[in-house]
């Protein structure tokens, strides 16, 4: 398993400025219901929300309700929400890595075993984005970014922090994701803020691999209690790991994510 070493962003970042590749550079929840988020959200973590940059307007009448918008701690973006396009797909945070080339990561993935399973699209001018599963099947997006470079924040009570892989091959996907992201795993200078483990360590054997988002939090008890309160459920109590002190939890809608102090 990884352990993240790091307090701040430099170790993550290129000399240019950009993100290594394969740094987790954001998240997004896929919601039935994005005003229901913001409330769940901006309670819990103390969001502020703006229309996504780019975002189509509908036809000169305004945003349309659930239109998808950033979530912002200190006037910095931190996370996206926006509307499940079908009440069939899963209620998910996703986290997306870093990429120079989304085009040429997705052959990479193809050629590795893996699969895409939503081709690369521009984002307006804020960049390009896919959507791929590793060979057990966990999805994980691809950005590569223009105007938007991803997290403003992170590593930071109520920002992004940490993405563990719960798979049925701890061995497949260091050899998967190590292949395709080297530099920001196992580089010499990595302090990767991304772990794999077993999806029986946590979860019920049947349940398929996944990422699982951890967002920062300075105490993780009560931070549990916080979601109760606004109508969360708690998945696994406060346990400890390598990382820190880790709660898994759901939001009101289902989406579940980690609640992370260290």
């Amino acid at each position: 398993m990884a352990e993240n070493r790091a307090s701040g962003d430099s170790a993550s970042r290129t000399p240019g400025g950009g993100d290594t590749e394969g740094v987790p550079c954001w998240v997004d929840a896929q919601l039935p219901d994005v005003e229901a988020g913001k409330r769940f959200y901006g309670e819990l973590f103390g969001w502020t929300f703006e229309d996504l940059p780019d975002a189509p307007d509908t036809g000169g009448r305004g945003r349309a309700p659930g239109s998808p918008v950033w979530a912002r701690l200190g006037g910095a973006p931190v996370a996206g929400l926006a509307q499940k396009p079908d009440g069939r797909l899963p209620t998910v945070w996703t986290v997306y890595f870093a990429t120079p080339d989304a085009r040429a990561l997705a052959g990479r993935i193809e050629r590795a075993g893996g699969q895409v399973v939503g081709s690369p699209l521009p984002v307006g001018t804020l960049g390009t984005t896919a959507l791929a599963a590793d060979p057990q099947g966990a999805v994980f997006g691809l950005w590569q970014p223009a105007a938007h470079p991803g997290f403003g924040r992170r590593h930071e009570p109520g920002t992004f922090t940490w993405a563990e892989l719960y798979t049925t091959d701890t061995e497949a996907a260091n050899a998967f994701y190590g292949g395709l992201f080297h530099d920001a795993l196992f580089g010499p200078d990595a302090e990767p803020d991304f772990g794999r483990a077993p999806v029986s360590a946590i979860f019920p054997a049947e349940m398929p691999p996944h990422f699982l988002v951890h967002f920062r939090v300075t105490d993780c008890a009560a931070a549990v209690g916080a979601v109760t309160r606004l109508g969360g459920r708690v998945q696994a109590p406060p346990f400890t790991t390598s990382y820190g002190r880790v709660a898994v939890v759901g939001d009101d809608q289902g989406a579940s994510f980690a609640l992370l102090e260290r």
